[in-house]
């Protein structure tokens, strides 16, 4: 199966280089000074699977797209339009799509889509469910410097088909072996919603607080005021999963132990808001607060972050 991955970051470059490695036919499209590095030097690695250094091909064409039978989204949610057109060749040339980006994706409430994720439905009117391959990523990682990523944070990496019977469940199978060849460890799984729900609570939480206050995630849960702020934020993003019927009952304070094992790694938003880059505001917070609405669950702390951080990201980026 040929892959393309869509970002070459710290996820997206992990993934694509751990595949290269075990010969797998991948590529990538990068830009600006990272992607000619790779183009240069190849692209170095150092993780939990070593450190090292693999030649990668860069997608730099259009035409180049309707090769690729699967295609890996590592970019960040917000960036997605700017991706149009190639996307567009993927799904005229029948290729299966993979989300793992942080937040709610665009496949998980079609009808009306949500604004805060796809816009008008332009994407999901290009991958249906049976083309379209949901993932939750638990693994840490940044560029060091162009050509060069770092992967912190373990490995593990859940996977499912949002539908049965389409291409899809073939190229999900696919994926997961090509992925254990590499050493990736994914999964496949049955509660994929669920998974990613329990995930965006501590996302919406900790990516909040840290781009807000510029704590780490170990300095923020030992601060009573932050802690109890990070667990009110949980707290209502799980009463809407349960609203919506993808979560039960979750202990809060097992999410925030698990979030304390990440020790002093800088959430995504921290390190945006460190660069000075747009972050991923509306697909974690937005449709968070998008769905408590028809779901009829208040938000008013997810609602109040949102407004803070539109308004920090608005100090920066013009």
């Amino acid at each position: 199966m040929r892959i393309v991955v869509i970002g070459a970051g710290g996820i997206g470059g992990f993934i694509a280089a751990a595949l290269a490695r075990s010969g797998a036919e991948v590529a990538v499209m990068a830009r600006g000074a990272h992607a000619d590095a790779i183009v240069r030097s190849g692209l170095q690695v150092r993780g939990d699977l070593g450190t090292y250094t693999v030649p990668l091909r860069v997608v730099s064409r259009l035409e180049d797209f309707d090769a690729f039978q699967c295609a890996l989204l590592c970019v960040k949610a917000h960036q997605l339009p700017s991706l149009d057109a190639p996307l567009q060749r993927l799904s005229r040339a029948g290729a299966c799509v993979v989300t793992l980006q942080n937040g709610v994706p665009f496949w998980f409430a079609r009808r009306p889509p949500l604004a805060s994720v796809d816009p008008g439905g332009a994407l999901g009117s290009l991958f249906d469910d049976r083309r379209t391959i949901g993932g939750v990523v638990h693994v840490s990682g940044h560029i060091e410097a162009p050509g060069s990523i770092v992967q912190s944070g373990g490995m593990r990496y859940v996977l499912a088909p949002i539908a049965d019977g389409g291409s899809a469940e073939d190229a999900c199978d696919r994926l997961i072996a090509m992925m254990e060849r590499a050493g990736l460890a994914p999964e496949r799984s049955a509660d994929l919603r669920g998974i990613l729900w329990a995930k965006l609570a501590n996302n919406v939480a900790l990516n909040a607080v840290s781009a807000l206050t510029r704590l780490s995630i170990a300095p923020m849960l030992a601060f009573a005021p932050t802690r109890d702020l990070v667990a009110r934020l949980i707290g209502e993003t799980l009463a809407v999963g349960r609203a919506l019927g993808v979560v039960g009952a979750i202990d809060i304070e097992q999410r925030m132990a698990y979030a304390a094992r990440l020790s002093d790694v800088r959430t995504s938003m921290l390190q945006d808001v460190l660069a000075e880059r747009t972050m991923e505001i509306d697909p974690i917070l937005g449709a968070t607060g998008e769905l408590g609405e028809r779901v009829s669950v208040p938000t008013p702390t997810v609602t109040s972050m949102l407004a803070l951080l539109r308004g920090l990201q608005a100090s920066f980026v013009r």
